[in-house]
């Protein structure tokens, strides 16, 4: 029988006898964790592993709680963050939310609150990107054309000029979403992948290079040119579109 991996909470808390109290609470609840006793270990944790959330002192030794998420975005890490701070004033609150926290929690607190409220974002953060295929690329999207072919985002389809249809895979339409909303411009193997498979994705995987080759298979079956789409050795790609005179 499968189990669900169980959610990764990072806790970026300066009181390490706290922090010991809540990685023991989160393990009863069935989490893991990560403590940082400080801002700049919470960054180099995050910028390379996932975390599926983020407890954050507002006060940490080597900075504050607001300047590490701004640090976070800056550099695309997005997870869900639930703020803690032992002052109780309205303005620290709002800033919180404002920034982008999910969630607002004022020291001293209850174990059983905290879990209650963990949940309840990581509930949240699950459907959030319901219309998500890959990280550039949802089910909402319009219909757009690639190298002569219509690309249906909503249907995961690929229509060509003989008037067939064929599926195409989540990672496919993020590749072609990626390209057509870039051209003219060179793109390096690791801004691809990042922008498709996610920050955290592996650049020295081999999946991109199969993925593009599936798909220039698919347009040789259909006898339509891939010319515009052409490799850049050495960097990525290039998709080179010629503008209208």
């Amino acid at each position: 029988m499968s189990h669900s991996p169980k959610p990764l909470i990072v806790i970026a808390e300066d009181d390490k006898d706290l922090a010991t109290l809540i990685a023991t609470q989160l393990e009863v609840a069935g989490m893991d964790n990560q403590i940082c006793n400080d801002a700049s270990h919470a960054m180099r944790f995050l910028k390379n592993n996932f975390a599926n959330l983020l407890l954050l002192d507002v006060h940490l030794p080597d900075s504050t709680g607001f300047s590490l998420m701004d640090e976070l975005r800056q550099s695309n890490i997005e997870l869900p963050v639930i703020f803690l701070t032992g002052e109780n004033a309205e303005v620290q609150k709002v800033k919180a939310l404002e920034m982008g926290g999910d969630d607002y929690i004022t020291k001293p607190f209850g174990f059983p609150e905290l879990i209650a409220r963990i949940n309840a974002v990581l509930r949240r953060a699950e459907t959030s990107g319901d219309a998500n295929i890959t990280r550039n690329a949802t089910t909402t999207d319009q219909p757009f054309d690639f190298c002569g072919a219509k690309v249906n985002p909503q249907r995961l389809e690929i229509t060509f000029p003989d008037d067939e249809t064929e599926s195409i895979g989540r990672k496919e339409l993020g590749i072609f979403s990626y390209l057509a909303s870039h051209p003219n411009s060179v793109l390096t193997r690791k801004n691809l992948i990042h922008s498709v498979w996610g920050i955290h994705a592996d650049v020295r995987s081999r999946s991109l290079d199969q993925y593009i080759v599936k798909i220039r298979d698919l347009y040789k079956r259909h006898d339509l040119s891939l010319d515009a789409f052409r490799t850049v050795h050495g960097v990525g790609y290039i998709y080179d579109v010629k503008e209208p005179e």
